[in-house]
């Protein structure tokens, strides 16, 4: 009987798994998963989880009991030490597994700060997994003041929590922006007036020299000169795609695990999905983190393990929860040369439409969920509507998607 093995239990490895059940493979399957909880939701971590409304159970993916009524064997607290894709096995705790075919579902790990700047110290923390957000939860007391380095959307968001919970909040962004590597002048000007009417402090063009303390961080020196007394840190400067494991099994990477349009890398009978996946994107190669990309990738892959055959098409799109604004984010806004901006119906509701010439690449509606979901139609079906009609607040949005 055929043997599947998924390394890696996140959302791209439970939806791979769940997938190839669907999709009636009747073989042997097995979910390796370093972390003890079951597959769960990411996202709602470091908000909802954090903040106290949502419960543990709600963030798992599936039941618990999913997993055995699927006859899925899902090992968790595990590690795999080697793959061997000549033999097709893999070294796991020490035990060797024979697998058929197998998926690299691996995610990404999130970038920390070095020891010799005080990464190391007690009461610094990065926004990844479940243990690294129950470790913080008990520092969320009202009155402390969490510094936050990047002002990223992770950051971001931590700031928006810490907040809600009654912190004083300083976020340092090395940048002269926050949201700079990913958004436009626009958008960072219209989060730095959301977390300023919260009362957030945020420095920008402003690094981190080091974090002070003896075993537990108390200060920190700022690259302006300034320092700063603070209870906690967060650290949100990026993740990085997990790809040691496939590295030590030779497979070729490329800003992650390299993969064609349908999932598979350089190994045989090797595929990989999600976070730390690369792949064909029209003229070039991307790495999508996200969770709709984990998602649909991942079944794909599981599609093609199967002998379907299918390309992978990418539509990208992402959001961000701060205070009581929902970012909805259509598209890819890489190579924009202008940004239109659109109003809304409502108050504080704006949209920004990013075009390379006349092209559109890309939308970030700030709580408006219909410029989101026109925008998106727009991008997907490879439509650009003139700037001008965008900015025009009496332009028929819907017309636009019959032009």
């Amino acid at each position: 009987m055929s043997h599947i093995v998924v390394v890696g239990a996140g959302q791209a490895g439970s939806s791979l798994v769940a997938k190839l059940r669907k999709d009636s493979f009747e073989g042997e399957i097995t979910l390796i998963g370093e972390e003890t909880a079951p597959p769960y939701q990411r996202p709602p971590l470091s908000k909802a989880y954090l903040l106290g409304d949502m419960a543990l159970e709600r963030l798992y993916l599936r039941p618990e009991s999913f997993y055995a009524d699927q006859n899925i064997k899902l090992r968790l607290g595990a590690h795999v030490d080697a793959i061997d894709t000549a033999a097709k096995t893999l070294t796991v705790d020490g035990e060797t597994l024979a697998y058929d075919q197998l998926a690299l579902t691996t995610g990404s790990t999130p970038h920390r700060l070095p020891a010799s700047i005080g990464g190391a110290l007690g009461g610094v923390y990065v926004v990844r997994g479940l243990t690294d957000v129950d470790a913080m939860e008990p520092e969320f007391g009202e009155g402390k003041h969490v510094l936050i380095v990047g002002g990223g959307y992770i950051g971001l968001e931590a700031a928006a929590v810490a907040k809600k919970k009654g912190l004083k909040v300083t976020l340092v962004e090395m940048a002269d922006r926050i949201l700079q590597r990913v958004a436009s002048p626009e958008t960072s000007d219209y989060f730095r007036a959301l977390h300023a009417s919260h009362g957030v402090n945020i420095l920008e063009g402003t690094g981190l020299s080091r974090l002070t303390g003896d075993t537990r961080v108390t200060g920190a020196e700022l690259t302006d000169g300034s320092a700063l007394e603070v209870d906690f840190v967060i650290v949100g400067v990026g993740i990085a795609p997990a790809t040691s494991l496939a590295e030590q099994a030779g497979l070729t990477l490329e800003n992650g695990i390299k993969t064609d349009t349908q999932g598979r890398t350089s190994g045989a009978s090797v595929w990989a999905a999600g976070d730390c996946a690369s792949f064909p994107y029209r003229d070039t190669r991307i790495r999508l983190e996200s969770v709709p990309n984990a998602i649909d990738q991942a079944e794909i892959v599981a599609q093609n393990m199967l002998g379907t055959g299918v390309d992978y098409v990418a539509k990208p799109w992402f959001w961000s929860d701060q205070y009581d604004v929902k970012l909805q984010i259509a598209g890819l806004n890489t190579g924009y040369d202008s940004v239109v901006a659109r109003h809304g119906d409502k108050e504080g509701s704006v949209s920004f439409w990013y075009y390379k010439g006349d092209t559109l690449l890309a939308v970030d509606a700030a709580n408006d969920p219909r410029a989101y979901m026109i925008g998106k139609r727009l991008i997907e079906a490879g439509k650009s509507p003139a700037p001008e009609d965008i900015a025009n607040p009496e332009t028929d949005m819907k017309a636009l998607m019959k032009a």
